[in-house]
């Protein structure tokens, strides 16, 4: 089942159930994903799918961050939510470690001895956990072991 049809059927499992806060996510995830099928023009890769269901998580994160530092409490209530409807839909996260274990065959690979390399670290590792580890963590775990060397 693609993405989209998981999205249009949850979307009547959260009306029939009278969830106006999951199908108001669910709505626009689902809007996110056909705005993206209709710029690339075609229907969407599973690795596509999964960069729409990174980028709508990242902007939910970084919102969190923000209200939070407002002290917003409802609005922080409102983003959990949203943050654990939208992560129903992604591939399950790598840990710090598994990270880290990827981080260091691929600068292994690359043959990266400094923090001159880290682009070319960062190049070749993203491609392999995109959609899978958050971005903030494979920077910082490429930097502390660039750093280490």
């Amino acid at each position: 089942m693609s993405l989209l049809q998981q999205l249009s059927k949850d979307m009547v499992t959260a009306m029939k159930e009278k969830d106006k806060a999951t199908l108001s996510v669910v709505r626009m995830l689902k809007a996110a994903v056909q705005n993206e099928q209709i710029a690339v023009g075609h229907d969407l890769t599973p690795d596509e799918e999964n960069t729409v269901l990174a980028r709508e998580y990242k902007q939910r994160k970084e919102s969190l961050e923000e209200f939070t530092s407002a002290g917003r409490q409802d609005l922080i209530d409102q983003t959990n939510h949203e943050l654990a409807v939208v992560a129903k839909y992604m591939p399950e996260q790598m840990s710090a470690d598994e990270v880290a274990k990827v981080v260091n065959e691929t600068i292994a690979q690359v043959g990266a001895e400094s923090m001159k390399d880290f682009g070319k670290v960062m190049g070749a590792i993203m491609p392999k956990v995109k959609g899978k580890a958050d971005g903030k963590l494979v920077n910082q775990t490429v930097k502390d072991a660039l750093q280490a060397k």
